[in-house]
This record gives C-alpha cells, structure tokens and sequence, in this order.
C-alpha cells in the first residue's frame, strides 16, 4: 500500500529550480529607481566622500564573492621579463 499523501502537494517546497525571485527583482529596481532619482554616479561619489565606511560596505556587496578566470578555470598569474629588465630600480 502507498504512503498517503500529505496535505497541499507541493507546499513547502519553494520556487521551482530557474524561477527568479519576483519580490528580489522588484526591490532590486526600486532601488535602481531611487538612486536614479537622486543623481545616479554623482551620488554616489558624494556619498563615497561623506561616509567613506557605508560607501566600501557597498562596494564589497556588489563585487564578486568568487573571482575566476577564463572560462569560468582558474585565475592564471603571469609574469613577463623584458629584455631591458636588468633588475634595476
């Protein structure tokens, strides 16, 4: 005999895998929208050099978390020695 079925099928299972996140989507332009209106760029440097310590918090959220190389691959560092490169300062 089957398991019965528990109430409200697929409740608690959240969105389906690929389905954004409408409520993120619409803050995400809402704030978009209120930066815009008050000067975009500009106001952003004004804030930069107001509140230093907000404006790094900022930064450190929209950047990457997880920065990789072509192609997704590792980070590859190279260094070039020139010919005229005798070592000295």
């Amino acid at each position: 005999m089957a398991a019965p079925k528990k109430p409200g099928g697929n409740a608690g299972k959240g969105r389906p895998k690929g389905v954004p996140n409408k409520f993120g989507s619409d803050v995400k332009q809402m704030i978009l929208g209120a930066l815009q209106a008050k000067g975009g760029q500009e106001y952003l440097e004004r804030a930069a050099e107001e509140n230093m310590t907000a404006f790094l918090t900022l930064v450190g959220k929209v950047l990457p978390l997880q920065v990789t190389g072509e192609g997704g691959g590792p980070i590859v560092i190279q260094s070039v020695k020139y010919a005229d490169d005798q070592g000295s300062a």
